[in-house]
């Protein structure tokens, strides 16, 4: 009895071991086979969450398709904006896609060639009689945090911030916006597209305004990790494709209205 017991022990645990085997076998093929964007899930049009609770916008669908053409599988990561280098250098995403600015990170990241231009922008009340930088003298200006406004305000752009009574970093800009409508901020700086969506998406869209003046100019691009050029190149060969197709500027004019920047031929 103690030899078949044995012997029963000895094929159960074969078992296991073999169905333990396959299990990680198709957990690596999985893995393989799964390209994960990491990106702030607040940050519309470029990625968000909708009304559906579902992550849309317009680097998810470019990433989307981007999946389709390579037969991957697109796994959408939130990420919390400040811990995206942990991210990505842990590897836990496989490019940072959302909005991304390259200008001042180019030796931080392996990056993709530049899909959009861009540009920071200062959102103020319609009515508060702020027509230029200059009337931002003694007001409060808020920003996301680990933005790429907020880094042109405190490098470049720093004398313009020095005239504001405060900046204020804030977790994303629907809180900012709301700021600026209860009258706790005096302006939002931001994307133009963010700025264009939030705007737009508002049914008191009239009681804002863009001040004509920029911030300062930028490129989105992808950001793979640091000596990744393998996948990057594989991304940036399927990009170009659908950019001569025209399948990028189909995707643009989805987003057109939500201010998504037209300015996309940048895109080889």
């Amino acid at each position: 009895m103690k030899k078949i017991g044995s012997l029963l022990l000895i094929l159960v645990m074969a078992c296991a071991l073999v169905l333990t085997g396959c299990k990680k076998e198709e957990t690596k093929t999985k893995d393989e086979n799964s390209f994960i964007v990491g990106f702030d899930a607040s940050f519309p049009p470029y990625g968000y969450k909708d009304d559906n609770g579902e992550y849309v916008g317009f680097d998810l669908d470019l990433a989307e398709e981007v999946c389709k053409r390579n037969e991957w599988t697109l796994v959408k990561q939130p990420i919390d904006w400040d811990s995206k280098d942990a991210e990505i250098n842990a590897g836990t995403i496989s490019c940072i896609w959302n909005g991304f600015t390259i200008n001042g990170r180019e030796d931080q990241y392996t990056w993709s060639e530049p899909y959009v231009d861009n540009k920071q922008v200062i959102v103020v009340a319609a009515d508060s009689g702020i027509e230029s930088f200059a009337d931002l003298a003694g007001k409060l200006v808020e920003t996301q945090a680990d933005s790429s406004a907020l880094h042109a305000l405190q490098e470049d752009k720093k004398d313009l911030a020095d005239t504001f009574s405060g900046l204020t970093e804030v977790p994303e800009y629907n809180t900012a916006f709301m700021d600026l409508e209860s009258g706790a901020c005096d302006g939002v700086a931001l994307d133009i597209g963010v700025a264009m969506y939030q705007i737009n998406s508002r049914d008191n869209s009239d009681d804002f305004k863009i001040l004509e003046e920029e911030i300062s100019s930028e490129q989105y691009g992808i950001g793979f990790k640091k000596g990744n050029e393998e996948l990057r190149d594989q991304v940036q060969k399927t990009l170009d494709e659908m950019a001569e197709d025209g399948t990028i500027e189909k995707i643009a004019e989805k987003y057109a209205d939500s201010g998504v920047p037209g300015a996309l031929a940048i895109h080889k």
